[in-house]
């Protein structure tokens, strides 16, 4: 597959909200939180910007975007300049976030954590975090334990290095520090896919790509009772 990888797809294919319940959850996530125009916003690992542009429309905050993949930052970065929002865009990783520490009111990541080192970033995001920050996420979690064939088969495929229980994650969090952690399970069945996505398509892509979007779409039947995401939100 020439060496192709599932977020080649999503960049590819531009899909913005590639997270499980899709944009129309992020705002549902958000309307919960106290954002103001002063909040100072960080949304780690941006994507195509779908967030990010939201949060300025909604809230006119002062946005910070985060993304590695070249691609996608190119596709935000001409939805913000369409868009003439002042959001500030930035190439780096989540595992070494290029602010200083209490930077952030807010930071959000939507399934970034499961492709990176995450005590890594997420001792980053805690970094960079005001005090009694928030830090919001939307995460792959498994509802069971796997053999180790199934997990081997889901980890090959996203490329990523563990695929953690609800518990697991909650550890994490508070080892790395963070209190007030509460935890939303989403209704929808990952396989049901998002009614809303959006796709600004490259002009030169691959047609490998389209069996790695059949693949996902496998992956997602073969295992949609074990397979799920979580809502994670906590404080600095």
């Amino acid at each position: 597959m020439g060496g192709l990888t599932y977020i080649d797809f999503l960049a590819k294919f531009g899909v913005g909200g590639a997270h499980p319940g899709g944009i129309g959850l992020t705002k549902s996530i958000l309307a919960q939180e106290h954002i103001t125009k002063d909040s100072m916003i960080l949304d780690a690992g941006c994507g195509t910007g779908q967030t990010a542009a939201y949060l300025f429309n909604q809230y006119q905050a002062k946005i910070f975007c985060l993304e590695i993949n070249p691609i996608m930052i190119e596709k935000a970065k001409n939805r913000f300049e369409k868009l003439q929002f002042p959001i500030q865009l930035f190439q780096g990783s989540v595992e070494e976030i290029p602010f200083d520490r209490n930077t952030f009111d807010f930071i959000i990541c939507e399934s970034v954590l499961a492709f990176v080192n995450k005590p890594k970033a997420l001792s980053e995001f805690y970094r960079v975090l005001k005090t009694g920050g928030r830090f919001l996420a939307n995460e792959m979690t498994i509802n069971s334990k796997l053999n180790k064939q199934a997990e081997q088969e889901i980890i090959g495929f996203y490329n990523i290095d563990s695929l953690l229980l609800e518990n697991d994650w909650i550890r994490l969090l508070e080892d790395t520090g963070f209190k007030q952690i509460k935890i939303n399970e989403l209704q929808s069945d990952l396989k049901d896919g998002n009614v809303a996505q959006e796709f600004n398509f490259s002009q030169n892509f691959e047609p490998e790509l389209f069996s790695i979007l059949n693949e996902h779409g496998n992956m997602l039947i073969k295992y949609h009772d074990i397979l799920s995401h979580r809502i994670f939100t906590c404080s600095k």
